[in-house]
């Protein structure tokens, strides 16, 4: 099996899902209880915290366990909106962010009557900070750009943004870095982030697991009525087992992230290079400012799902455009604001690498999608 698709989900280390069984078996009472099995369970919570903040770089008490990238970036954008609109009501994306993000800025306009900016990209899919700097004003609140682009993995420039909107003092800063984590280092503080989605299942850890960067001093209205477990921001019994293993997978990622990163951009390189060399492919993903596991192209000649299939009947794992919206058969939002061709943007394909794929995965996947294109494109014509 050649699994191509890291983007949409990792495959959890097994030490990964061993602390998850213990801890579930072990630690499974309510962090919340009073006696001496909650205590251990909230210490044990208390020590997960602690560690992803270490890896992040931040605070503890900065640190909110969620379900993953979607509740991360919804409990950031709607509870940054909400909390802040007597401040004012201009919120700023682009047109390329994650649908998580696209439809929170979507609900705030229509149902809370928001001001929305949506930001073009350029050619290789990058905002431009020049159109920022004219769209920004004084009753700006809200800033969302994500870091690494999910379909074709382009990096925007969020330490200039960052330091853009610290000249205004009334916008919150968030950065969906759900992609980037553990690929493209970011320095939160540098980049003036003050909120900042993270998902497990990018990095080798489990389903449902995720974590909220919320900087000291950051007003959020919660999402959740309740108990207002996560340090009062997110109620909900917290998930122990899954948030020990969060930490533990991004702990491991980040050990192996450093080690593999140049076997990972010599491998990413390559498989580019090897892509550009097959009649009938146009790579999207841009030449520069690309994060090293993410490669989009398109076979206008055959149809992206009857390729996908293809390759799938031959254990070659690959998918379309995000995981969140591939089943629905849309066309790439994302390659048409690059100004693509519609039948570019139609038939794209992306390959995702994890951090401990090397060059080995090469040639059986070029081997075989050279040899599905060439019979494809024939039975298409």
């Amino acid at each position: 099996m050649l699994y191509l698709d890291n983007s949409a989900t990792t495959q959890p280390y097994p030490e990964v899902i061993s602390t998850f069984s213990k801890v579930t078996e072990v630690y499974f009472a309510n962090p919340s209880s009073v006696h001496k099995l909650g205590s251990e369970a909230e210490s044990l919570l208390n020590q997960s915290r602690k560690q992803v903040a270490n890896l992040l770089g931040v605070h503890e008490q900065e640190v909110i366990f969620t379900s993953g990238g979607t509740e991360g970036n919804n409990l950031a954008i709607k509870g940054a909106a909400l909390a802040n609109k007597h401040k004012g009501r201009h919120i700023i994306t682009s047109v390329v962010e994650h649908p998580s993000v696209l439809e929170s800025f979507k609900q705030l306009e229509q149902v809370h009557d928001f001001d929305v900016t949506y930001l073009p990209v350029d050619e290789n899919g990058i905002v431009s900070i020049e159109r920022m700097k004219k769209e920004i004003r004084e009753d700006t609140i809200l800033v969302s750009i994500m870091h690494v682009n999910n379909e074709v993995g382009t990096i925007q420039p969020v330490t200039e943004i960052g330091q853009l909107i610290t000249q205004y003092p009334k916008a919150l800063f968030h950065v969906d870095n759900v992609q980037g984590i553990t690929k493209v280092p970011l320095d939160l503080k540098k980049a003036n982030i003050h909120l900042c989605t993270i998902s497990g299942h990018k990095f080798h850890g489990l389903n449902g697991t995720g974590a909220l960067f919320v900087r000291t001093g950051v007003d959020l209205l919660p999402l959740f009525s309740g108990g207002l477990q996560e340090l009062q921001l997110r109620s909900g019994t917290e998930s122990l087992a899954g948030n020990v293993a969060f930490a533990k997978a991004l702990r491991m990622a980040s050990e192996r992230a450093e080690e593999q990163s140049s076997t990972m951009k010599n491998t990413f390189t390559k498989l580019k290079r090897e892509l550009m060399n097959i009649d009938g492919v146009i790579v999207n993903t841009p030449q520069e400012n690309t994060a090293p596991h993410i490669i989009n192209f398109s076979v206008p000649s055959v149809k992206a799902e009857v390729l996908i299939h293809y390759l799938g009947e031959r254990n070659i794992f690959v998918s379309t455009t995000s995981a969140c919206s591939s089943r629905r058969k849309a066309i790439s939002t994302t390659l048409l604001a690059m100004n693509k061709h519609q039948d570019v943007a139609k038939s794209a394909i992306r390959v995702s690498l994890s951090i401990d794929q090397n060059e080995e995965i090469i040639n059986p996947f070029i081997k075989t999608l050279s040899k599905g294109i060439e019979k494809l494109s024939k039975v298409m014509r």
